[in-house]
């Protein structure tokens, strides 16, 4: 379908979408298909799960894990791009689009999880509420409406509040200091309660607008 034009973008910062121009004219070159590009955005999350889940034994790789986790929001943007650059988006690559997407959300989360920076029950709820935040922006598209990207905890905003607490907690162990706030709660509990409590907002937000639209459609 290289007529197709996707009925809803992430609205994403210029400056972060020119940092890929480059490479989506590279993968249009050499044939990249977009698919190729959203599952590799999977196998950075792994990578980052992984170093969540052994920073306990080697605290160094608190400073590499959120790395990966920014390259895996860097590949979700590449895709799209690459997609309508090469004449390749769809429907079914919109639908290949998010299934990576909530594949990561777990995969990042279950590695902070059994971190043990945290109690794995925390993190484990903030993967759940960052798959249902996602879910709900879906089912604004699915009901008719457009995707809805509102909210103050998007899947940025996410990784940035855990690369936040990675760092904190990496700082803390360089200067002997606890990671622990209070006796229960720790620099990434905490984390995970900002990500649980926003992506509450979220969905009241989203939910909130996709209400608004089908109102109006129904010229109520």
């Amino acid at each position: 379908m290289p007529d197709y034009q996707p009925t809803s973008r992430r609205p994403i910062a210029q400056m972060f979408r020119n940092t890929a121009n480059g490479a989506t004219r590279a993968c249009v070159k050499l044939g990249v298909h977009p698919d190729v590009i959203s599952y590799s955005s999977i196998v950075a999350s792994l990578m980052a799960a992984l170093m969540f889940l052994f920073s306990s034994r080697w605290p160094w790789l608190l400073l590499v894990a959120p790395v990966f986790c920014f390259l895996r929001l860097w590949l979700n943007m590449l895709d799209g791009m690459v997609a309508l650059a090469s004449g390749k988006a769809s429907r079914r690559g919109e639908l290949l689009n998010e299934l990576p997407d909530r594949a990561s959300d777990v995969l990042v989360f279950a590695g902070v999880a059994h971190s043990g920076w945290c109690h794995q029950a925390l993190a484990y709820w903030a993967a759940i509420f960052a798959v249902l935040t996602a879910y709900v922006g879906v089912f604004g598209q699915a009901v008719g409406g457009k995707r809805e990207y509102g909210g103050v905890m998007a899947k940025p905003w996410r990784i940035l509040v855990l690369a936040i607490a990675a760092y904190a907690t990496f700082a803390c162990h360089l200067l002997g200091r606890s990671v622990w706030l209070t006796e229960r709660i720790s620099l990434f509990d905490l984390a995970c309660i900002i990500v649980i409590v926003g992506c509450v907002q979220t969905i009241w937000v989203r939910l909130a607008s996709i209400l608004r639209g089908l109102n109006a459609s129904a010229g109520r």
